[in-house]
Protein backbone atom coordinates (compact mmCIF):
# COMPACT_ATOMS: atom_id res chain seq x y z
CA UNK A 1 0.00 0.00 0.00
CA UNK A 2 1.55 3.00 -0.89
CA UNK A 3 1.70 6.37 1.11
CA UNK A 4 -0.97 8.88 0.59
CA UNK A 5 -0.67 12.09 -1.57
CA UNK A 6 -2.15 14.85 0.73
CA UNK A 7 0.30 16.31 3.23
CA UNK A 8 -2.29 15.72 6.36
CA UNK A 9 -3.36 12.15 4.82
CA UNK A 10 0.49 11.08 4.69
CA UNK A 11 1.20 12.19 8.13
CA UNK A 12 -1.37 10.52 9.70
CA UNK A 13 -0.44 7.32 7.41
CA UNK A 14 2.64 7.90 9.31
CA UNK A 15 1.55 8.26 12.35
CA UNK A 16 -0.81 4.93 12.56
CA UNK A 17 2.51 3.03 11.20
CA UNK A 18 4.35 4.46 14.08
CA UNK A 19 6.80 6.92 11.85
CA UNK A 20 7.64 9.69 13.74
CA UNK A 21 11.01 10.85 13.75
CA UNK A 22 10.81 13.80 11.88
CA UNK A 23 7.42 15.21 13.68
CA UNK A 24 8.96 14.27 16.76
CA UNK A 25 12.48 15.81 15.99
CA UNK A 26 10.94 19.04 14.85
CA UNK A 27 8.46 19.66 17.87
CA UNK A 28 11.99 19.07 20.19
CA UNK A 29 13.25 21.89 17.36
CA UNK A 30 10.01 24.53 17.15
CA UNK A 31 9.82 24.24 21.67
CA UNK A 32 13.39 24.86 22.26
CA UNK A 33 13.84 28.46 21.67
CA UNK A 34 10.45 29.57 23.38
CA UNK A 35 11.33 27.92 26.17
CA UNK A 36 14.37 29.55 26.76
CA UNK A 37 13.20 33.22 25.67
CA UNK A 38 10.85 32.48 28.42
CA UNK A 39 13.10 31.21 30.64
CA UNK A 40 15.92 33.99 30.42
CA UNK A 41 12.56 36.44 31.05
CA UNK A 42 11.65 35.13 33.86
CA UNK A 43 15.26 34.16 35.31
CA UNK A 44 16.38 37.84 34.24
CA UNK A 45 13.85 38.64 37.28
CA UNK A 46 15.34 36.96 39.44
CA UNK A 47 18.68 38.40 38.86
CA UNK A 48 20.00 34.98 37.50
CA UNK A 49 20.81 34.54 41.31
CA UNK A 50 21.72 30.96 40.85
CA UNK A 51 24.25 29.73 38.39
CA UNK A 52 22.13 27.27 37.62
CA UNK A 53 19.54 29.56 36.07
CA UNK A 54 22.16 29.44 32.92
CA UNK A 55 21.95 26.19 32.17
CA UNK A 56 18.15 26.51 30.72
CA UNK A 57 18.90 29.28 28.29
CA UNK A 58 22.29 27.73 27.04
CA UNK A 59 20.51 24.02 26.34
CA UNK A 60 17.71 25.39 24.55
CA UNK A 61 19.22 26.37 21.69
CA UNK A 62 21.17 23.52 21.64
CA UNK A 63 18.08 21.56 21.48
CA UNK A 64 16.46 23.40 19.00
CA UNK A 65 19.96 22.85 16.64
CA UNK A 66 19.37 19.45 17.51
CA UNK A 67 15.74 19.09 16.25
CA UNK A 68 16.67 20.81 12.85
CA UNK A 69 19.63 18.11 12.52
CA UNK A 70 17.21 15.26 13.96
CA UNK A 71 14.30 16.71 10.97
CA UNK A 72 17.62 16.58 8.03
CA UNK A 73 19.34 13.65 9.13
CA UNK A 74 18.26 10.22 10.22
CA UNK A 75 21.99 9.54 11.89
CA UNK A 76 21.72 12.79 13.59
CA UNK A 77 18.13 11.89 15.20
CA UNK A 78 19.70 8.68 16.11
CA UNK A 79 23.11 10.56 18.24
CA UNK A 80 22.37 14.11 18.23
CA UNK A 81 19.01 14.38 18.99
CA UNK A 82 18.83 12.21 21.69
CA UNK A 83 21.77 13.27 23.71
CA UNK A 84 20.34 17.29 23.56
CA UNK A 85 17.22 16.06 24.90
CA UNK A 86 18.87 13.60 28.19
CA UNK A 87 20.15 17.13 28.62
CA UNK A 88 17.48 19.07 28.68
CA UNK A 89 15.07 16.94 29.94
CA UNK A 90 18.00 16.86 32.58
CA UNK A 91 18.01 20.64 32.77
CA UNK A 92 14.30 19.95 33.68
CA UNK A 93 14.69 17.52 37.14
CA UNK A 94 17.87 20.16 38.29
CA UNK A 95 15.28 22.83 37.32
CA UNK A 96 12.37 21.32 39.69
CA UNK A 97 14.68 20.54 42.07
CA UNK A 98 15.78 24.30 42.70
CA UNK A 99 12.58 25.83 42.26
CA UNK A 100 11.18 23.58 45.41
CA UNK A 101 14.42 24.14 47.41
CA UNK A 102 13.33 28.16 45.98
CA UNK A 103 9.97 27.97 47.34
CA UNK A 104 11.08 26.10 50.83
CA UNK A 105 13.41 28.97 51.43
CA UNK A 106 10.60 31.45 51.02
CA UNK A 107 9.40 33.05 54.99
CA UNK A 108 7.33 30.14 56.01
CA UNK A 109 8.08 27.41 53.73
CA UNK A 110 5.76 25.15 53.03
CA UNK A 111 3.87 25.83 56.03
CA UNK A 112 2.35 29.36 53.65
CA UNK A 113 1.57 26.97 50.40
CA UNK A 114 -0.66 29.68 49.50
CA UNK A 115 1.82 32.49 49.50
CA UNK A 116 4.91 30.79 48.25
CA UNK A 117 3.76 28.48 45.94
CA UNK A 118 2.49 31.57 44.03
CA UNK A 119 5.14 34.09 45.04
CA UNK A 120 8.06 31.67 44.60
CA UNK A 121 9.45 29.92 41.51
CA UNK A 122 6.91 27.99 39.52
CA UNK A 123 7.15 24.48 40.63
CA UNK A 124 5.85 22.88 37.54
CA UNK A 125 7.54 25.41 34.61
CA UNK A 126 10.81 22.76 34.57
CA UNK A 127 8.40 19.93 33.40
CA UNK A 128 8.07 21.61 30.13
CA UNK A 129 11.68 21.22 29.71
CA UNK A 130 11.35 17.15 30.44
CA UNK A 131 8.52 16.72 28.50
CA UNK A 132 10.29 18.38 25.28
CA UNK A 133 13.92 16.51 26.26
CA UNK A 134 11.46 13.35 26.48
CA UNK A 135 9.74 14.54 23.02
CA UNK A 136 13.70 14.39 21.60
CA UNK A 137 14.53 11.03 23.75
CA UNK A 138 11.32 9.08 22.03
CA UNK A 139 12.25 10.54 18.40
CA UNK A 140 15.47 8.88 18.10
CA UNK A 141 13.80 5.30 18.43
CA UNK A 142 10.81 6.01 16.04
CA UNK A 143 11.09 5.08 12.61
CA UNK A 144 11.13 7.73 9.91
CA UNK A 145 8.98 9.25 8.30
CA UNK A 146 8.43 8.23 4.37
Amino acid sequence: MSAPRSPLKRWLWNLRAGRIQKTMAATAAMSGLPLGLEMYLEHYKGSFGDIWMWSPIITSPLVSAAGVAGMRSRTAARTVLPAAGALYALNGLIGTYTHLRGVVRKPGGLSEPTYNLVMGPPLLAPGSLILVGAIALLGAIAQRER
